[in-house]
């Protein structure tokens, strides 16, 4: 892989999650509703407003217009930002240092590194969610804030709650980042190696790659495990990964340019 200064990596691994926030928020508007809905309340004792994915999408384009798509996107893309910046930086940092190149190495950078990530971005998520939830009364689901901003809704929790209340749920957002990021980062990191070692042997690219794998096994092998890879975390991963990799490969080759 190729190596940048931390300090690059931060900028590049947030602009690299920011970019791919963009596409999948609406995802996260949708996942909240769904989570939210029946908070507390036995099963069938409460209308189903939002019904699986795509009726979901239609629900809440018909409450609050395309737009409402988005809704939330301002505290995602500062949660992204700063969870995967300060993420990106500290596995960068970990593998600097050779903590990579140890056994199980990836994973704990990955682990340690999302944790961090995590705690300073908790604020950020808990806006999001809470901005997500927001909507017109009819459709609503879970607590309605009523904030109008960004910067408004993490004014009112300052004041209402004070400085814990914007660390409010860090304890469970801290695991799991814990472990996403450590499955995310030491798995990118293994495949990657694992396809340039191998490229030219079994594949001589991607045009090669597919070719031969639409020959040999047909069309519908190129689609072999799309479902669980699509499934929450698929497109925002996918999207992440591919452009941090690919920022860091321009801030590499400027680097070497320059010099």
């Amino acid at each position: 892989m190729e190596t940048v200064p931390p300090a690059v990596d931060l900028v590049l691994g947030a602009s690299a999650c920011c970019l791919a926030c963009v596409f999948t928020n609406p995802l996260e508007v949708v996942k909240t509703r769904l989570q939210l809905q029946g908070e507390l309340q036995a099963r069938g004792t409460y209308p189903r407003l939002y019904r699986g994915f795509v009726a979901s999408v239609v629900a809440v384009a018909r409450a609050d217009g395309l737009c409402g798509l988005q809704k939330g996107l301002a505290a995602g893309l500062l949660y992204q930002g700063l969870m995967n910046g300060v993420r990106f930086y500290c596995y960068s940092l970990a593998c600097q240092a050779g903590l990579s190149q140890q056994p199980g190495g990836t994973v704990v950078a990955g682990a340690v590194a999302g944790a961090l990530g995590a705690f300073v971005g908790s604020p950020a998520y808990l806006v999001k969610t809470q901005l997500q939830a927001q909507t017109v009364a009819a459709m609503a689901v879970g607590h309605q804030h009523h904030h109008q901003s960004l910067l408004g809704a993490l004014e009112t929790i300052w004041r209402q709650q004070g400085l814990a209340g914007l660390w409010r749920g860090v304890g469970g957002a801290v695991p799991r980042v814990m472990v996403g990021s450590a499955a995310q980062l030491a798995t990118f990191a293994s495949a990657k190696a694992w396809v340039q070692e191998r490229q030219g042997k079994l594949y001589g690219g991607l045009a090669d790659c597919l070719v031969k794998i639409w020959r040999q096994e047909g069309p519908l092998a190129l689609y072999k495990g799309l479902g669980p890879v699509y499934l929450r975390l698929g497109p925002h991963t996918v999207l992440s990964m591919l452009f941090w990799d690919e920022l860091r490969k321009r801030a590499w080759q400027g680097q070497h340019q320059g010099s």
